[in-house]
């Protein structure tokens, strides 16, 4: 093992859980989400499972501080792209979030554990850390989408929960699945094409157009 040292200054802890993040980063990226465990993410580290409970008391809160992380950067992007004040036709929004997704796949990975797993095995004050940091990015992203539109606020929230679960089961979809890729190879079954470039940005616009519509 390493030679380890317990971080002491707040630099340092800081340092330490970048290292935790990016160890459990790269093995969820290697292996299946229920196989990893904090003794797989200690090993990965080459720390002991002890040094590591100095940190973390669940691999939940690692991974919700990585989506953390994930759903910033996509957030900023998206008020990036959607800047305060402007108009954007239905084509140009789908067109342009699309992109987004499309370059924020980890982001949406991430989400499909979120609700189901991650949520569920972390204490409230990190829950609560979490809770803010998004509610803090998506108010504002949902007044410009409201305007950008010219659709309630309340239809932009659903807008941009539509698509962030779509893009999860889009990215988690069953076809990525060996076993049910042989089991359709058995049943002579043709899986359906996949593009995500295109699917994402049909469902964007269709959603619009359907909003936009009520």
């Amino acid at each position: 093992m390493a030679d380890y040292k317990r971080a002491r200054s707040d630099e340092q802890k800081e340092e330490r859980m970048s290292q935790i993040k990016k160890a459990a980063d790269e093995l969820f990226k290697s292996m299946p989400y229920t196989e990893i465990t904090l003794s797989t993410i200690a090993e990965k580290l080459d720390w002991s499972r002890a040094n590591l409970y100095k940190y973390v008391t669940t691999k939940e809160e690692i991974y919700l501080q990585i989506e953390q992380d994930r759903m910033t950067e996509y957030l900023n992007s998206l008020l990036t792209v959607f800047p305060e004040g402007c108009k954007f036709t239905p084509e140009c929004v789908a067109e342009i979030w699309t992109a987004q997704v499309v370059s924020h796949e980890d982001y949406f990975r991430y989400v499909s554990f979120l609700l189901t797993i991650i949520e569920r095995n972390v204490t409230v004050e990190r829950l609560t850390v979490f809770k803010k940091t998004y509610y803090d990015l998506a108010f504002v992203l949902q007044k410009r989408l409201s305007f950008a539109l010219g659709i309630t606020e309340a239809q932009a929230d659903t807008l941009f929960l539509s698509i962030m679960n779509y893009g999860a089961d889009y990215f988690c979809n069953c076809q990525s699945n060996p076993l049910i890729a042989q089991a359709l190879k058995k049943l002579k079954i043709k899986p359906k094409e996949m593009n995500l470039a295109r699917d994402v940005k049909d469902f964007i616009l269709m959603n619009i157009e359907w909003m936009k519509k009520k």
